[in-house]
């Protein structure tokens, strides 16, 4: 029965925390909105533009490295 206390304490903890009593809980669906649109704006602009930023990045790298 040892071996399985970390498993039923785990369990505990998720069905305590899936109850909804817990204030600190916030929005998730909010987050993973956000997180979600984040990401497609990256791709969004990442996707056209993918030249020129690697062009910008790469002239940037090589004038701080060309010393100065």
């Amino acid at each position: 029965m040892p071996k399985f206390a970390g498993v039923l304490a785990a369990l505990a903890a998720l069905a305590d925390r899936l109850r909804g009593d817990d204030a600190e809980r916030g929005d998730v669906p909010g987050w993973v909105m956000i997180t979600v649109m984040t990401a497609a704006l990256v791709l969004a602009i990442l996707i056209p533009f993918r030249e020129a930023i690697v062009a910008a990045v790469t002239n940037a790298l090589a004038s701080v490295t060309a010393g100065g």
